[in-house]
């Protein structure tokens, strides 16, 4: 069976760079981007070439997620804002089988980097589903 995705280094581009236009000017995660990233048009070419390893296998990007996030103040909150307006963007721009395909992609990863920076995996949970004794 061929793959019907039209997913291309071009599509991804667009797309990162529609998403983070969009978190830039976030009330809620804007302000953590904002501070974090010193220059958008390099930040938006690094998760490009991310994406594409991700969804593309072009085995283009050479980093570490974990440490730059471990590096943020961030919250679960912001996973959970940034995973509604990457679901946004990417049923604003792909078909509907390659945006469910980008969002299966972002699910796993943020299931990972909220392992990794000990947040729970959704919001009011707690951290690794980990009971509390004695309340």
């Amino acid at each position: 069976m061929q793959d019907s995705s039209s997913l291309d280094t071009a599509t991804i581009a667009k797309l990162v760079d529609h998403f983070y236009d969009k978190v830039r000017l976030d009330p809620l995660i804007g302000p953590v981007f904002n501070a974090a990233v010193d220059d958008w048009d390099e930040h938006k070419r690094t998760l490009t070439a991310f994406w594409s390893s991700v969804a593309l296998r072009a085995n283009s990007y050479r980093g570490n997620p974990m440490a730059v996030h471990r590096a943020q103040p961030i919250r679960a909150e912001h996973f959970e804002r940034w995973l509604s307006l990457w679901q946004a963007t990417t049923r604003e721009l792909l078909s509907e089988a390659d945006a469910q395909r980008m969002q299966q992609h972002a699910d796993r990863i943020g299931r990972s980097l909220r392992l990794g920076l000990g947040l729970p995996e959704q919001l009011g949970a707690r951290p690794l589903n980990i009971p509390l004794i004695g309340r």
